[in-house]
């Protein structure tokens, strides 16, 4: 059986060294590249061409859900493993809805990984044991969080990047360099995202960030 090629994105490297010890030890997989942020996740994915991707949630410059999207945009071959410590049904909805192929608790990765892995070479969806199968089909038919989720639809693939920027209390010139657009852009892009989301003040972005679970801080 072909061995799967896994790329690691997590921000906590002793987190990464752990699963790279599990993940080898079966000897089924490998890990072929780590990425510390969403955003290098993207461009490794595009470099190294795993077949999966075990991706964190709460990452630094690209949260692990943005990057499920723009992965699965421009790779859609490429399968996402969510391991997160996150259970509630916002983030669950959120990363299957992005196109994740299987969601993974952190607590529970020892023993759920390999089935995870058997699951998507199925063809399968793969959900950690402490997440119902049943609750799942239920609030991807009624979204759990319809005000939420519905604001964070109404923004482009560039502005989410830009409110995880902003959360992230980045100025509009480390934005401008981090996306390589111009201040200005960014100035527009900050306008837009005020009218979208109903937000007079800075911090708002903060809040925001939060409820969607694109940063946890």
């Amino acid at each position: 059986m072909k061995e799967l090629r896994v790329l690691l994105a997590d921000d906590h490297a002793i987190v990464r060294q752990g699963l790279r010890s599990l993940i080898e030890s079966g000897g089924t997989a490998k890990v072929v590249g780590e990425a510390d942020d969403g955003r290098e996740a993207v461009l490794l994915a595009e470099k190294m061409a795993p077949d999966v991707i075990i991706m964190d949630i709460a990452m630094p410059r690209l949260n692990g859900l943005e990057a499920v999207r723009q992965v699965k945009e421009r790779f859609p071959e490429i399968k996402v493993i969510i391991l997160s410590m996150y259970v509630e049904d916002v983030y669950v909805y959120q990363a299957l809805k992005a196109g994740a192929n299987g969601y993974v608790l952190k607590s529970a990765a020892f023993e759920e990984l390999k089935l995870a892995f058997d699951a998507i070479k199925r063809g399968e969806i793969y959900l950690s044991a402490t997440v119902s199968q049943v609750l799942v089909r239920e609030f991807l038919k009624t979204d759990p969080s319809p005000e939420v989720s519905r604001l964070l639809e109404k923004l482009t693939p560039r502005e989410r990047e830009v409110v995880q920027l902003l959360a992230e209390g980045k100025s509009r010139g480390e934005i401008a360099q981090t996306l390589l657009i111009s201040p200005k852009t960014v100035d527009r892009h900050r306008e837009n995202l005020k009218s979208k989301l109903n937000i007079c003040k800075e911090k708002d972005f903060l809040h925001f960030a939060r409820v969607m679970g694109i940063v946890d801080f």
